[in-house]
């Protein structure tokens, strides 16, 4: 793998200068990282679910996770409600059919996460539960944003699942990030595809992505935001991460030595299996103080939101340094020449 000095952002990406977006100082409660939000265009507003790891600034042992909603008529400027959408006990108790008969208020630790897509006019959230039994990936439907309706559960370990937008053949699809820690005794996560013909069933996963096959990743990959439909297919992005032991201490954490940043790539409209174009280094890595120098994961960047405006203007929204919510844009056009469409 190049070197970390090898990559820089893609001049076709620039950053919403008045970044970060969203951060703790404009959430009405209890808040302390705001980051990897789910965002998405619903009713002719945007609609975003942020996570927030709430505690002391500084020490990397927070008291609890909660997940805060927000409403803008423009994608920039954030109207954030005066109380937690959801927390650990909403979701176990959202959670308590599936489990048949074991108290999910003793198994469900914290739900996070949030990735938002709307489907046929209505809203689905794919999130991360951690559970006493291991880390699950989630899908709840929501109509009113108060009450999510958990559809389905992974079986441990998979999380950082997002949902296509639309059925194709009939079934929904949807993008993943199993965890086989105990197979290869450490990281090394691949992006899979799988689908279901009714969001709870779901077939046998399709690798689609591999660590080595990505330049500038040597840890893990995995899916980004939900990808968008074009004219030439499906847009999507990944976070790719890489490890190099000559960072030494980054963050609150003694030990953090990794890198996220976020590849871009074209798949198939008919075979979203199918990757068609693919750029050979990152659309955007870690750059600014906010992500590199401020917050408790520096050096990270994770794209949890991608709309597709009409004037052919993507918006694609991301957590930096695990700390807070930024906004990036580019043009359609060149984000596809970059996968050689």
């Amino acid at each position: 793998m190049s070197g970390e000095s090898d990559f820089t952002t893609n001049p076709a990406v620039k950053r919403f200068p008045g970044n970060p977006i969203l951060g703790a100082d404009d959430v009405p409660y209890h808040a302390t990282l705001v980051f990897n939000a789910g965002v998405a265009k619903y009713q002719r507003r945007y609609v975003m679910v942020f996570r927030n790891d709430y505690g002391e600034w500084g020490n990397p042992s927070f008291e609890g996770t909660n997940l805060g909603l927000a409403f803008s008529d423009d994608g920039i400027h954030w109207d954030v409600r005066p109380e937690p959408v959801w927390d650990r006990e909403r979701a176990a108790e959202e959670a308590a059919r599936l489990y048949d008969g074991r108290d999910p208020s003793d198994e469900v630790i914290r739900a996070y996460d949030p990735r938002l897509t709307v489907i046929e006019g209505q809203v689905y959230m794919c999130f991360a539960m951690d559970t006493r039994h291991g880390l699950r990936g989630g899908i709840a439907r929501t109509e009113d944003f108060e009450r999510f309706e958990i559809m389905s559960l992974s079986a441990p370990d998979n999380r950082n699942m997002v949902l296509f937008p639309e059925r194709i053949d009939g079934r929904y699809v949807r993008l993943e990030r199993p965890m086989p820690v105990y197979s290869r005794g450490r990281d090394r996560f691949d992006l899979w595809l799988s689908s279901s013909p009714d969001l709870g069933l779901w077939d046998t996963p399709r690798l689609m992505l591999g660590v080595e096959e990505v330049a500038y990743a040597n840890d893990k990959i995995g899916p980004g935001a939900p990808p968008v439909r074009t004219e030439r297919g499906w847009l999507a992005l990944f976070h790719a991460v890489d490890i190099d032991p000559s960072r030494g201490k980054n963050g609150w954490e003694p030990f953090w030595k990794k890198r996220y940043s976020i590849g871009i790539m074209l798949l198939d409209a008919d075979d979203p299996c199918k990757i068609i174009g693919r750029s050979p280094t990152p659309i955007m890595v870690p750059e600014t103080q906010y992500e590199r120098e401020d917050g408790f994961r520096t050096d990270v960047l994770f794209p949890g939101g991608m709309i597709l405006e009409g004037d052919g203007e993507v918006k694609i929204y991301y957590g930096a340094a695990d700390t807070v919510e930024c906004l990036a844009t580019a043009d359609v056009g060149d984000l596809l020449a970059l996968c050689g469409a």
